[in-house]
Parts: C-alpha cells; structure tokens; sequence
C-alpha cells in the first residue's frame, strides 16, 4: 500500500489549522464573545468546508484547499458586513476578495494544469469577479437567513453565469498554457465544477447565515473541543503510516 505525500501533507495541514480553529472556538470569552470575530470565524470555517469539500472531491485535495481557504476567508467578510447591514463596500473591496478567490484558483490550477495556466486563470478569474459584482452579482445577493436552505432565481442564474465564465476562462488558460488539445474539456471541466460547487454553496447559504448567528455560546465549547479531537486524528495519520510501514511515494 502506498499514499502520496502530497495528499499526505494536505492532511497534515488540515488537522494543525483544525487544532488552531479548536482552540479560538475553546478562548470563546477571550475572543469577546457573541460580539467578537467568532462569528466571522464560524462563516469561514463552514464556507471553506463547503468550497474545500466540493471542488477537492472534483479536482483533488491541493485545488479544495488553497480554494477552500481563500474562499472561506473573503466569503466571512462579505456576509460578515452583510449581516451586520454595513453599507454596499467599494471598487477596492471587491477587486482585494476577487483577488484573494483569484489567488486561490490561481495555485489550485498551477498545481494541475501548469503555472502559465495558473496564472492566466487566477487573472481572468479575478477580472471576472470584479465585472460581476459591477454588475450587482455578488455573494450576498438577496442576503436572507434562514432555518432551511433555498435558492432564488437570481442566484441560480448567477450560478449558470458563473459556469459559463468559468468554462471560457478554463479555455483561454489551457490555450495560453499550449494545450489546445484538451482546452474544451479543461474548461468544461473546470466551469461545471466551479458552476455547481457554488449553486450548492448558494443552496446552503440561508441556513449557514442564521447558524451562524444563532449558536448559543456554550456550544461553541463543544465544537472547539470536536475540532482539535478531529485535528489530532488527522495530523497523527503521518506516525499510523510510519508505524504500519505504508510507503510513501
């Protein structure tokens, strides 16, 4: 049997940040409370699950993690203001999230398609972003929380408009990156995954915004404590491969 360092490795670094993210949720008091950042914290760790989830089931734990995190990041600031109504944010707001995401698709696509594809990607991904919230298509579009996920109409049709921008972004990079043969399939690839990791995130969003308004303070304890067990298992896997003698290629 063996196991790829590089998975490996991402394992390791999920369990560590799980036993750091345990240990904020521990410090609840000293992190101020029900009006500290804890909330904003809670918005993060939940969107980096659901991106870092999706897309690292579809295009492999490296692609899940550098988007998960930074999706995770940009997406608790944005609702973070919308849920405390602050006023519509700024050109240089949205073009520093829409870098950060860009960052993200940047490294997760260099990682699997090249970096001349990485970084035309994480460009146009970025430029893009920037264009759609111009145009009023933002994650906090339609901002209703709620106990049960839903989708509105406007937020699906974003989505789709995602996957086709997405889809042509993935064509242009794999013919910058000299791959012309597989550019179609890339960018189809690319853009449904991308397309329908977000309509999912969309879906859930209501439920993940009144969650995270609503956990009483004492649960935060409990989740701190379940995160560094999980960080723990996880980081311990390096020492069970080691003492198993599974190879590691």
């Amino acid at each position: 049997m063996t196991i790829d360092r590089h998975t490996l490795a991402v394992v390791s670094i999920v369990g560590s940040s799980l036993d750091v993210l345990g240990a904020m949720y521990l410090a609840y008091d000293l992190l101020g409370g029900e009006h500290g950042p804890l909330r904003t914290l809670t918005r993060g760790v939940t969107y980096g699950v659901l991106f870092g989830a999706g897309y690292g089931l579809a295009l492999g734990p490296v692609f899940g993690l550098s988007c998960g995190a930074t999706h995770g990041m940009t997406l608790a600031w944005e609702f973070a203001r919308a849920a405390r109504q602050k006023p519509k944010p700024g050109f240089w707001y949205d073009a520093a999230v829409s870098a950060i995401r860009g960052f993200g698709y940047a490294l997760g696509t260099a990682y699997l398609f090249g970096a001349i594809f990485g970084i035309a990607f994480g460009i146009l991904s970025s430029v893009g972003q920037v264009i759609a919230y111009h145009a009023g298509i933002r994650p906090t579009v339609d901002y209703a929380p709620a106990t049960r996920p839903r989708m509105t109409k406007f937020q699906f049709l974003a989505a789709v408009n995602r996957t086709v921008g997405y889809a042509a972004a993935g064509y242009v990079s794999a013919l910058l990156g000299h791959q012309r043969s597989m550019a179609l399939s890339v960018g189809l690839k690319v853009g449904l995954v991308i397309g329908i990791v977000t309509a999912l995130s969309g879906f859930c969003t209501p439920l993940v915004e009144w969650a995270a308004d609503h956990v009483p303070a004492k649960r935060m304890g409990v989740i701190g404590v379940g995160l560094i067990l999980v960080g723990f298992a996880l980081q311990s896997v390096q020492y069970w491969l080691t003492l198993l003698d599974v190879t590691v290629r």
